[in-house]
């Protein structure tokens, strides 16, 4: 993921704020991480989707009252099996569950929509957060009907059996950061449940550094025949949802289109890959969601959070929001509609689980991403970065890479400083960030200079002496 000018130009490019700093700290493969890799279990995946087509419906409308069939029995499932993870590692998982009534185009009359969130507060920086979601509800063809069976093996089971698996493997690690695992409600009818705990996590002064949110996750075969096991895809917003007129606006004249909080969490996530998943390939996506469609991480986005949305690489839209049926046309005869469980590949959605589970693993053990970033050199043969240390930091990274380029292509430890200074590297040519690096090698995401690309869900306007 990082690649390095060659040495002797190193040796005279960068200049930092202390000559007496201390030697700079360095990411480097954690074997923690590399056994997380092959931890996820496809059993334990196989019988929570199991579970949860058993009930029937899961429709947001369905029976609440119901011990078998229903949103509330599934919800009321999900808690007591987040409960009993949390027994096993001494009560080191608090549950809530945070709800609103809403009423809409697709709720008739005012109803309760209700998240199921498993919580494991961070040891040393529990206001920072790190959130992997999956909804819980299901649909079929139409969005109102509550009644019929509505296996939603796939959309969107697959991510919440990834996330309960996630919480199961992650409740005996040591994590800085909190981290929340949430099963939500309400996503067909209007991506309510991801605004009840954007809402919640605003209320609890959550600085949240990542949504994972994992929305069809598990059929490694596209309805054009393609098979591919190797390859996820990770969406994520070019600019912020909600930068402001004049954020825009300076943002349009220096550069950050592609640098959001979002867009580094994914390239955070394809580094994670490309170091301790062989197997597995992200492929990132240039929006927000798949073309005209939406998911849970919208209401995150629009609450100032960073986030992404994870899906597999080829969907089958014969098993998404259909009746169970085979078809009788001259076109589909003898399809099998509906999202089955025979729709899931299991290999591929531990694969997937893994991929979470060592990024949520990765980021909680790293410092926070550098706040503050400013960037300066305009009308200059040098660049000059400075950023505000972060607790946990032993030191820090630069990083910068072609404008068109779309991962970053060169690093250089700086030391435990809040400047450095990149000698003849000249700030038109090239896009920067900066990293945090933790005394046992955990990297933060690379963080871009200014409003666009700060993880503070509200930036103060941007200072920059760039555009000076």
């Amino acid at each position: 993921m990082h690649r390095t000018l060659p040495s002797l130009f190193l040796a005279a490019l960068l200049a930092t704020s202390a000559s007496h700093a201390a030697p700079p700290a360095l990411p480097h493969e954690q074997p923690a991480l590399h056994a997380l890799a092959g931890a996820p279990s496809e059993a334990e995946l196989r019988a929570t989707i199991t579970k949860l087509v058993g009930f029937g419906t899961r429709h947001t409308l369905s029976d609440t009252k119901s011990d078998t069939r229903g949103i509330g029995a599934a919800r009321r499932w999900v808690k007591a099996r987040f409960e009993a993870i949390s027994r096993d590692c001494g009560g080191c998982i608090e549950v809530a569950t945070p709800s609103q009534a809403f009423s809409g185009k697709r709720i008739p009359v005012p109803t309760e929509v209700m998240d199921v969130v498993a919580i494991k507060r961070g040891k040393g920086d529990p206001d920072r957060v790190i959130v992997m979601t999956g909804h819980l509800d299901s649909r079929v063809s139409d969005v109102m009907n509550a009644t019929s069976d509505a296996p939603g093996a796939n959309d969107d089971a697959s991510g919440v059996a990834a996330l309960i698996e996630a919480a199961r493997l992650l409740s005996t690690q040591d994590n800085d950061a909190t981290l929340v695992f949430a099963a939500l409600s309400g996503e067909e009818q209007g991506l309510y449940g991801g605004k009840v705990l954007a809402d919640y996590a605003v209320a609890h002064g959550w600085r949240v550094e990542a949504d994972l949110n994992n929305d069809i996750v598990g059929n490694s075969r596209g309805q054009n025949g393609v098979a591919d096991g190797t390859t996820v895809r990770v969406f994520s917003e070019g600019t912020r949802s909600n930068e402001t007129a004049a954020q825009a606006n300076y943002r349009r004249y220096h550069g950050g289109e592609v640098d959001s909080p979002s867009r580094n969490v994914a390239r955070y996530m394809a580094a994670i890959a490309d170091a301790y998943l062989p197997d597995l390939q992200v492929r990132m996506v240039y929006r927000t969601d798949r073309y005209a469609r939406g998911g849970d991480q919208v209401p995150f986005l629009e609450a100032g959070y960073p986030a992404v949305r994870v899906t597999e690489a080829h969907e089958d839209y014969t098993r998404q929001h259909q009746d169970l049926r085979i078809g009788q046309t001259d076109r589909d005869r003898g399809v099998h509609y509906g999202d089955t469980l025979d729709g899931i590949d299991f290999r591929y959605l531990a694969r997937v689980t893994a991929l979470n589970t060592l990024t949520m693993a990765a980021l909680s053990r790293a410092p926070a991403p550098p706040a503050g970033i400013d960037i300066e050199g305009a009308v200059a043969t040098d660049t000059t970065l400075t950023w505000h240390k972060v607790p946990g930091a032993a030191g820090y990274r630069v990083h910068w890479r072609n404008t068109t380029a779309p991962q970053w292509q060169h690093a250089y430890a700086v030391g435990d400083v809040d400047r450095a200074v990149l000698k003849d590297v000249v700030i038109d040519d090239w896009f920067f960030g900066v990293s945090s690096v933790s005394a046992d090698g955990y990297e933060s995401p690379v963080v871009f200079p200014g409003d666009a690309g700060s993880f503070a869900r509200s930036p103060a306007p941007a200072t920059s002496g760039a555009g000076h």
